[in-house]
């Protein structure tokens, strides 16, 4: 058997697949999602860091930070 982005096991066939999404779509089956391991509160923490970093900041030190970050992104590649 095929297995998904995240590990699980899935039909190899075409039509196996269909087979198996009608049944989870009519109840037949339960779908089965493996979990992440990563804790759901770190992850939330995670997406505000970003922003509560830049609301800290003064805006000439956001500016200096944007600065280095295009000179590095624009800089001709090493060899």
């Amino acid at each position: 058997m095929a297995k998904g982005p995240k590990g699980e096991r899935r039909p190899a066939d075409v039509i196996g697949a269909a087979i198996m999404a009608a049944k989870i779509a009519t109840g037949e089956i339960e779908e089965t999602i493996p979990d992440d391991g990563k804790d759901k509160a770190a992850v939330d923490l995670g997406r505000r860091g970003g922003k509560a970093r830049a609301e800290g900041m003064t805006p000439e030190r956001r500016a200096e930070i944007a600065k280095k970050a295009a000179a590095k992104r624009w800089a001709a590649p090493k060899e």
